[in-house]
């Protein structure tokens, strides 16, 4: 018998569906789970190892299993099959998932699976906003639309292959008794070594990231962004980045005209615009958007509608209502 992965961070092993469907809704989100087969082969467990950006997951079902969850909301996936195999759909995509082909589930497209008998996947949970904070630290601003992955993901050769080598030695280090994720420095270089893999499967902004690695652009501007980016639900002034970044405010402000086209402060109020809306998007029922508002900084309402209205061609009020 093939012997489980993480084994040393189970959450639920159990023959109940029910019991399935909740346990792992609680990590996931809410998802219709069925047997397709025979109900007797039913035997779930789940087990998870959370980091501070993104959870490792190993989860079987035994049976073939209809898993139907929906929009995500809140996080990207990524399922790489160990045994067995699964067909996908998300969005308008529709591909099998094998052992040499991983799937990346977007948050923002509806999704539906089934999960053949005796498929085993570990599965990489990551957080939708630091996901789009990553993207936007290597496009030197934020994207004004989601991130959205194509599947299936080649994971026997090329970039895809290294990903998933990265993966399975994190499994590894966990099982060996090292969890790899977690707090600390380290561990979150760790997180962005595999948010960085991601962003080298295909998806819709290459051309914007292979424009943005060919632009050359100074030391201290990267490391004005990177503050900037890093400090976004924070009051911060122009002395404060230019001091991080090692150039005179002056020098900074040119720096920001000459390469972005803006200034410091336009740029901070473009990657805050950027998560009010993301997070609009992502909202729950009951949401507030005076909330969501002041989470990023803004206290002038009025003014924050009109620069949103602006920006995205229609209100905030307008957004989470849809």
């Amino acid at each position: 018998m093939t012997r489980p992965l993480l084994r040393n961070h189970t959450l639920f092993h159990s023959r109940d569906l029910d019991e399935a469907r909740e346990r792992v809704a609680a990590v996931f989100c809410p998802h219709r789970l069925e047997t397709l087969g025979a109900r007797s082969l039913f035997d779930a467990c789940h087990h998870h190892l959370p980091g501070e950006r993104l959870s490792l997951n190993y989860i079987e079902y035994g049976a073939k299993t209809l898993i139907a969850p929906g929009e995500l909301g809140n996080f990207y996936l990524l399922q790489i099959p160990l045994d067995g195999g699964a067909e996908i759909t998300n969005g308008r995509d529709t591909y099998l998932s094998t052992p040499d082909r991983a799937a990346i589930l977007n948050p923002h497209l509806p999704t539906r699976m089934t999960w053949e008998e005796g498929t085993r996947q570990v599965l990489v949970q990551i957080s939708r906003r630091a996901m789009q904070d990553h993207l936007a630290a290597q496009l030197g601003g934020p994207s004004d639309r989601p991130l959205t992955f194509d599947g299936p993901l080649d994971i026997a050769s090329g970039p895809g292959a290294a990903l998933r080598r990265l993966v399975m030695w994190l499994v590894a280090e966990a099982d060996a008794g090292q969890p790899p994720i977690g707090p600390g420095l380290m561990a979150r270089q760790i997180e962005s070594t595999l948010l960085s893999g991601l962003l080298e499967a295909q998806h819709d902004h290459q051309a914007q990231l292979a424009r943005s690695r060919a632009a050359p652009r100074p030391r201290h501007l990267r490391l004005a962004e990177s503050f900037i980016e890093a400090h976004l639900d924070q009051q911060i002034t122009i002395e404060d980045v230019a001091q991080v970044a090692g150039i005179s405010p002056r020098g900074l402000q040119l720096a920001f005209r000459e390469h972005r086209g803006t200034t410091p402060l336009g740029f901070w109020r473009e990657a805050r615009l950027a998560r009010v809306h993301a997070d609009l998007l992502a909202a729950p029922p009951g949401t507030r958007v005076t909330d969501i508002a002041l989470r990023w900084g803004f206290t002038h309402f009025g003014r924050f509608a009109e620069l949103y209205r602006t920006r995205y061609g229609l209100s905030p009020r307008d957004t989470l209502k849809g």
